[in-house]
């Protein structure tokens, strides 16, 4: 992957940022806070791009925070943070940003630097990041030009959003529900990798602006149409009802169009690993792992693999009875479900959440590959459970949106 820069950066430049290190890991999350809130002001527009509801939650502006402060720490190797710019390319480039837009990202940004920090933001400080931040930049413009390259070229695939029609709308819970889609131009279909995502592009009546989400495939690359498996949001905890699944789950039908971008996203299955296969999922965590689990019975007979899954009840638990359809036919795989609030105790093979003792029983062993995905607090108990099982870092893998402290401190 290049990491070439337009610009080389000299060792003054390189001190002063560094030197700004410890200013940005105390007021990283208000200069961020503080860009958003400038970008919208001035370019209104660029919320048809990012989510309001991570801007509320404050998510977005920790994520960032996160990236510039790794950019700062290793303004010397660039190259160390290229697994953030590829994971933060990969969402980049399923929300179509380019080349364009990083201008404008880069005169708020170094504004709220102006804002926040007041006096201690020197003209010097500010010219050696405004240096910084276009070095910085075309890093990041540099894969994603690449990574358009390659989606706009590969068989069936494209670059910005294609309408896709909902061929068929199945319940699989009571707050999950399915999306078949498949091109409404009859085009071919782009491959995707297990575990990747689509943006799904909302235009709702009565909304000034569109709604992006991204949402994981949930079954196996290969079909003739795309799956995805959405969760009705509810109202929880001070925070509305989810726009966009509301949306979906009471307005989009069978013969409805959306508009989606193409599979993006680097927390994939590694199908060259032949060891045991360990997949947990909290809620609807399970759809990256439904998509992983039908892959491995399609190519990889004989992988031992662990499907574990979490949920509150038998109500809100989405493709059970596939799973337990995959356990009858497969005896390479074995499956256990765990519920925190069940109505029939006999319905889970354990009552409560996973903890580290029990893992250790049902675990076949910790030199396997485990992948885990759900709420935040779910994948902090899973990391923390598997690093204390004595399971290698490399083998431990995950998504989450922000820092990854969230999920390993």
């Amino acid at each position: 992957m290049a990491t070439e820069t337009k610009t080389v950066l000299d060792q003054e430049t390189k001190d002063i940022i560094k030197a700004t290190v410890p200013v940005l890991k105390e007021h990283g999350n208000a200069i961020t806070t503080r860009f958003y809130q400038r970008l919208f002001e001035t370019h209104p527009e660029l919320k048809n791009i990012f989510n309001q509801t991570n801007q509320r939650k404050g998510d977005q502006p920790k994520a960032l925070a996160n990236t510039v402060y790794a950019a700062a720490l290793h303004i010397d190797q660039l190259e160390e943070i290229l697994p953030v710019v590829k994971q933060v390319a990969e969402k980049h480039r399923s929300l179509n940003i380019k080349a364009e837009h990083y201008p404008i990202v880069g005169e708020n940004l170094l504004l709220a630097m102006k804002e926040v920090l007041g006096d201690a933001a020197t003209d010097e400080i500010i010219q050696a990041w405004e240096r910084a931040y276009g070095v910085i930049a075309d890093v990041f413009i540099s894969v994603e030009e690449e990574m358009y390259e390659e989606i706009g070229n590969r068989p069936g695939g494209w670059v910005d959003f294609r309408d896709f029609e909902v061929v068929k709308k199945e319940k699989e819970s009571d707050v999950i529900t399915s999306f078949y889609l498949r091109p409404a131009d009859g085009g071919a279909l782009a491959s995707y990798q297990p575990g990747q995502y689509i943006t799904v592009k909302a235009q709702m009546e009565g909304e000034p602006y569109n709604q992006l989400r991204q949402y994981s495939l949930s079954w196996a690359p290969g079909n003739e149409m795309y799956r995805i498996s959405v969760k009705r949001e509810d109202p929880i905890n001070g925070y509305p009802a989810g726009k966009v699944s509301t949306y979906l789950h009471e307005e989009v039908e069978e013969g409805s169009i959306l508009p989606i971008s193409a599979p993006a996203g680097d927390f994939v299955l590694d199908q060259a690993d032949s060891r045991p296969l360990i997949l947990i999922s909290g809620g609807v965590g399970l759809t990256p792992m439904m998509s992983m689990l039908e892959t491995v019975i399609a190519r990889q007979h004989q992988r031992d693999v662990t499907f574990i899954h979490a949920a509150r009840n038998e109500h809100v638990h989405a493709m059970k009875e596939r799973v337990e359809d995959i356990t009858e036919m497969y005896t390479n795989v074995t499956a256990y479900t765990v519920y925190d609030q069940p109505s029939d105790e006999s319905a889970c093979d354990k009552v409560g959440h996973i903890e580290r003792e029990w893992l250790k029983e049902i675990l076949p062993t910790n030199n396997a590959a485990f992948y885990f995905c759900g709420p935040k607090g779910f994948m902090r108990a899973c990391y923390q459970h598997l690093k204390s099982l004595g399971v290698a870092a490399g083998d431990i893998h995950y998504e989450v949106f922000g820092p990854s402290e969230d999920i390993t401190a």
